[in-house]
């Protein structure tokens, strides 16, 4: 098994770790996916998110699940796409932070958690 993680965050153009963290993880410009070993950050790379409206709220799961994602930061996110997200073996977390950087940072010192049902956006229910 491999002690890598590869953290997805919802992203402003053009991603990276000084990038502005977006607020609704669906609608988002790009996901920046941070690798991490032993709690360092190995490598950041951005993947582009697609039409919303194409395959609906399970876009950006079929997306991160290709990209190798492991988990997933988030301010908030509807039912129906962690569902999807847990059926990917994705884990769907949710912390502080304004940047990528600032959500790698809560991340790496346990300020994320897994989601609850009380982060559930009720748009996506």
């Amino acid at each position: 098994m491999s002690d890598v993680q590869v953290i997805a965050i919802p992203s402003m153009h053009p991603g990276g770790l000084e990038a502005g963290r977006s607020g609704h993880f669906g609608r988002c410009d790009v996901f920046t996916l941070v690798s991490m070993k032993n709690g360092e950050v190995e490598s950041v790379r951005t993947v582009p998110n697609a039409e919303h409206s194409e395959g609906g709220c399970l876009v950006p799961v079929n997306i991160l699940s290709r990209a190798g994602a492991t988990s997933l930061v988030v301010a908030g996110i509807g039912m129906r796409p962690r569902m999807g997200f847990a059926q990917a073996g994705i884990e769907v977390l949710v912390g502080p932070g304004n940047t990528v950087g600032e959500v790698i940072v809560a991340y790496r010192v346990d300020l994320v958690r897994p989601i609850a049902e009380s982060d559930l956006c009720g748009a996506h229910a």
